[in-house]
């Protein structure tokens, strides 16, 4: 299960938000010094999300997160408010080891799985959920109406690199990651599965390890606050998300 520490960007800071509530926010200074000081401290990879452009759809942060893919020396996952071609495109010639598509998958599904066709195994989708497997867009500031379980099979057999998961109630609140509901995701998709939400502890990061369905494991775990504050070390973090013996 491969570790994604995050770095969130929101006005040109790194942040994290409580439940995706903007005005919960902790604030984590520069970002490129905060992605750089995960990769200083062991990070294979990194999960960089751009909040304003999530919100608004317009890249706020462009340059920043170029800064950052192209200093950081790892492969670099990105999301945040990419609903076209031209905005993807740009990422991946820009660097990005793949990207996050999230809104454009309900607001254009054919269009994302068109760039998946065009990009195999560089476009991931991002569903964001309530905790009952309703999602949510734009920034997690609308509710879509949709369910979680329809869109996997809707982009069944489509060459994504896989989906990330997030359990929007548990994100930035450091209560414990949705165990039987990515069980539950595994069970119904192909795809390589990114959980995310609630991480706090190297504890936390073995149980989602451990996490089995018809052979199948998770292929990775998002984790911010925990790293930002210190409550897990990165080397620490990647360690606990070997699989079991």
């Amino acid at each position: 299960m491969d570790l994604y520490p995050a770095v969130d960007i929101l006005g040109g800071a790194s942040v994290r938000l409580y439940q995706g509530d903007f005005d919960r926010k902790t604030t984590y200074g520069d970002a490129v010094a905060a992605a750089r000081s995960l990769v200083d401290a062991g990070a294979e990879r990194l999960h960089v999300v751009d909040l304003d452009a999530a919100r608004t759809g317009l890249g706020a942060n462009a340059e920043l997160v170029e800064a950052i893919v192209a200093d950081a020396g790892v492969p670099v996952q990105v999301g945040g408010g990419l609903r076209d071609e031209t905005a993807v495109a740009g990422l991946l010639a820009a660097g990005a080891a793949r990207v996050v598509v999230g809104t454009a998958v309900l607001d254009a599904p054919a269009m994302v799985a068109e760039m998946a066709e065009r990009h195999p195994g560089r476009i991931a989708i991002g569903l964001d959920h309530d905790g009952k497997g309703r999602l949510a867009i734009r920034g997690w500031k609308e509710a879509s109406g949709a369910a979680l379980d329809e869109v996997l099979a809707g982009f069944a057999g489509v060459p994504l690199a896989g989906v990330v998961v997030t359990d929007i109630t548990r994100d930035g609140s450091m209560e414990g990651p949705d165990l039987a509901g990515l069980r539950h995701v595994l069970a119904t998709t192909l795809l390589p599965v990114v959980a995310s939400g609630g991480v706090r502890s190297g504890a936390d990061l073995a149980a989602l390890a451990a996490v089995e369905v018809c052979g199948r494991r998770l292929d990775g775990v998002i984790v911010g606050r925990a790293l930002a504050d210190g409550a897990l070390g990165v080397k620490e973090a990647i360690a606990a998300c070997a699989p079991p013996v």
